[in-house]
């Protein structure tokens, strides 16, 4: 018997659309990052980008449980002395970017920086309210928050 390795010819993506209205943000990172992988996929090849394309609407309504929205802050630096600069989860859902909570969440449970990583990075569509452009692609829908009753908590 012998080991199946998929080609990039015969991968088949898929367009998929997902609400993250009320849904838990590691819950639903970890279920985007699998997706973007491709494994959930029995064809499944480390090496090889054989995910599916994600599409996320309402990604400013992702629900973080706790007190994280205050006391999960991240720092980076300028480079410039004195540029130390920090931001809550909170601050960021209410600036100019709130998707880029749920995108940062993702990128970190993908393989480590890498070509294939960015590749499959590129397969992930985030918009903050309900409208996106990607109608002509017919996604179909993926409910996260019926998967698991812990995904969707009133």
């Amino acid at each position: 018997m012998k080991t199946y390795s998929a080609k990039p010819s015969e991968v088949e993506k898929k367009w998929l659309l997902i609400d993250a209205e009320g849904v838990t943000l590691g819950r639903l990172a970890s279920v985007i990052a699998m997706r973007l992988r491709g494994k959930h996929k029995a064809m499944f090849t480390p090496h090889i980008d054989c995910g599916d394309n994600v599409v996320v609407i309402n990604a400013e309504k992702v629900r973080i449980t706790g007190k994280k929205l205050k006391n999960d802050i991240f720092h980076w630096h300028t480079g410039f002395p004195g540029g130390l600069k920090s931001r809550s989860k909170g601050q960021i859902l209410d600036g100019d970017y709130p998707t880029r909570v749920l995108e940062n969440a993702v990128r970190r449970m993908m393989p480590k920086d890498s070509p294939l990583a960015r590749g499959q990075m590129t397969c992930l569509r985030l918009f903050a309210g309900p409208k996106h452009d990607h109608d002509a692609q017919q996604p179909q829908v993926l409910d996260v928050g019926a998967m698991n009753p812990k995904n969707k908590r009133s």
